[in-house]
C-alpha cells in the first residue's frame, strides 16, 4: 500500500518539475518567410519574381521578461543591396506593465516613431496543437477584419504574454504567427533562457513621434489612393 508520504513526495517533485519546464525571461530567435508573389500582384511585379525568389526570409530576436519585450531585426550584411527593400523589418519595444508600447516601423529605409498604447486584440483559442522546436503550442486565430485572418501558435512554457511584432495577448508566448493565405509567416527556430539587458537593447523615440492612428491618417492620405499605397498601409499595422 503507498503511503500518505510518499504521494506528498511524488507530487513535489511533479511540482517542482513543472515549475523548471516554465520561462519566464529569454530570447526567441524568429525566422520569417514572406511570400513576394502574394504581397505583389501587379504585372510589372511579375516580371522579376518568379519560383527561385518568391519567398525573402529575414530574421529576429525578441527579448523577454514577465515586464518588457523588445522585437528586434536582426542585421543581414549579406542582403544589402538585394531585395531587403522588399520586406518591412520593424522594431517594437512593449512594456507589460505600463501597456505602453514603442514601435520604430520601417518604410522603405526610412524610420517612424509610433509610441501609444499595447495592441489588444480578440483571440479565439482552439484545441488544435503542434509542436514548435520543443514547445508544445496551441492555436489561437484573429479575425482581423472580413478578409483577414492571422493564426498565432502559443506555449504555455514560456509564461510571459509576448510574440513577434506587437502580437501578444495569449496565456504564453507566441512561438508561430502566419497570415491564413501563408504570405507572410514567422516560426521560432530557437529558444534561450536568459536575462535581458533591456538598458543596451531597448530602443528610444526619435525627435518626430506619432500615434498609431496620427501615422496611418498621414500614410493613408500620402500614399493611400494608389493601389500599391493602400497595400503597404494595410501590411504595415496589420502587425
Amino acid at each position: 500500500m503507498i503511503s500518505s508520504k510518499f504521494i506528498v513526495i511524488a507530487a513535489l517533485i511533479a511540482f517542482t518539475q513543472n515549475g523548471i519546464a516554465q520561462i519566464s525571461s529569454g530570447k526567441i530567435t524568429f525566422e520569417r518567410r514572406t511570400n513576394l508573389m502574394k504581397k505583389f500582384r501587379d504585372e510589372r511585379s511579375n516580371r522579376w519574381l518568379n519560383e527561385s525568389n518568391k519567398n525573402a526570409i529575414d530574421m529576429f530576436e525578441l527579448y523577454f521578461n514577465d515586464s518588457l519585450s523588445v522585437f528586434l531585426p536582426i542585421e543581414d550584411e549579406s542582403k544589402k543591396g538585394m531585395m531587403g527593400w522588399a520586406t518591412n523589418k520593424n522594431t517594437v519595444s512593449q512594456n507589460l506593465k505600463s501597456g505602453e508600447r514603442l514601435s520604430i516601423l520601417n518604410i522603405w529605409g526610412e524610420s517612424a516613431y509610433v509610441q501609444d498604447s499595447l495592441v489588444d486584440r480578440q483571440w479565439k483559442i482552439t484545441e488544435s496543437k503542434r509542436k514548435i522546436g520543443n514547445y508544445e503550442c496551441r492555436k489561437a486565430i484573429f479575425q482581423m477584419n472580413d478578409t483577414t485572418r492571422i493564426y498565432a501558435w502559443f506555449s504555455e512554457e514560456i509564461i510571459p504574454s509576448v510574440g513577434p511584432e506587437t502580437f501578444r495577448g495569449l496565456p504564453g508566448a507566441i512561438l508561430g504567427l502566419a497570415t491564413e493565405d501563408g504570405g507572410v509567416v514567422y516560426f521560432a527556430k530557437k529558444v534561450e533562457i536568459l536575462k535581458p539587458d533591456f538598458e543596451k537593447i531597448t530602443p528610444k523615440p526619435g525627435k518626430k513621434i506619432y500615434t498609431h492612428q496620427e501615422l496611418k491618417t498621414k500614410l493613408e492620405a500620402d500614399f493611400g489612393k494608389e493601389p500599391w499605397g493602400k497595400g503597404m498601409v494595410q501590411e504595415l499595422f496589420m502587425w
